[in-house]
């Protein structure tokens, strides 16, 4: 299905659309063959065992590994899959994501992050100079997959003022069960971005989370600036194919995957390039390179 003025709309009102069959299944599966290739691939023994953190305490992250991940098909680790530096599940159960360039490195993944429909979304959405950042493929493991809390995108993909915007592709079924997406529907149009995750000060590779004035996206304010975590959030249950759009300053989460079935997913962010992105972005690109154009 192709993006049309009702998944805008839809976007406008609520910061996150759902654009059901955006790919076809022949394009999930040659995708899912791919990510299986990548997981068997992985090597523990050529790989620092960098878990990911998804609790709400523990979302800064400090390691080279993770800084050098800009341009490449790095591994990182569910936080339950390791134990004393050890694996305690096998290898190809133990990856939490693959990321941050799956979009530079990976023939597949930069086709469709580079299609006309995705462009099409961007040039819709107002992009003038869509810029391509954070590509991950996300495996959502079974029993462990890790819960994400709630989050702004924008705050670890920081422009001034804010674009970013997510496009959240599913490989596989997404649901209660294995962990799917929740949101805070039009969290966005509330809910300005009031801290940073950045680089820390020190110039060590480490990144904390820094207090700014509040600030909104492409949609004006219509409520409260409060943050209220507390408010409900709508689940987003989708079939493999599917493609969610995610407004940068929404609100969401993902939770724990309590089932047997894991919860494969692509994803990657834009900016718009006419904004300003600062060294103080956790993501930068090797040797002052720009961000991707789409």
């Amino acid at each position: 299905m192709a993006f049309n003025s009702q998944h805008l709309d839809t976007f406008a009102r609520d910061g996150c659309a759902v654009v059901n069959d955006f790919l076809s299944a022949p394009e999930v599966h040659e995708l899912r063959a791919r990510i299986h290739e990548l997981l068997l691939e992985f090597e523990p023994s050529e790989h620092p065992t960098v878990t990911f953190p998804t609790s709400a305490d523990s979302q800064v992250i400090s390691d080279q590994y993770f800084f050098d991940s800009s341009t490449k098909a790095s591994y990182f680790l569910e936080q339950h899959a390791v134990s004393n530096g050890k694996l305690t599940v096998d290898a190809c159960k133990a990856v939490n994501k693959i990321g941050h360039g799956v979009h530079i490195v990976e023939p597949l993944f930069k086709e469709l992050t580079h299609s006309d429909r995705v462009k099409h979304i961007a040039e819709l959405l107002g992009f003038q100079d869509p810029r391509v950042l954070q590509s991950m493929v996300i495996c959502k493991q079974p029993g462990i997959g890790g819960a994400v809390p709630m989050h702004q995108d924008s705050t670890f993909l920081f422009t001034d003022p804010p674009s970013a915007c997510g496009f959240w592709i599913a490989l596989e079924d997404c649901t209660l069960d294995n962990g799917c997406l929740h949101f805070v529907p039009g969290s966005h149009r509330t809910t300005p971005i009031t801290r940073r995750m950045v680089r820390s000060s020190t110039g060590e590779a480490d990144t904390e989370f820094i207090d700014i004035k509040p600030v909104f996206s492409l949609y004006p304010l219509t409520g409260s600036l409060e943050h209220k975590e507390e408010q409900n959030t709508k689940s987003v249950q989708v079939k493999a194919g599917s493609l969610v759009l995610i407004h940068g300053q929404v609100l969401h989460l993902s939770s724990h995957n309590h089932s047997q079935k894991s919860r494969w997913i692509y994803t990657f962010h834009i900016v718009e390039g006419s904004h300003a992105y600062d060294q103080r972005n956790w993501l930068q690109m090797p040797n002052n390179t720009p961000l991707t154009t789409l």
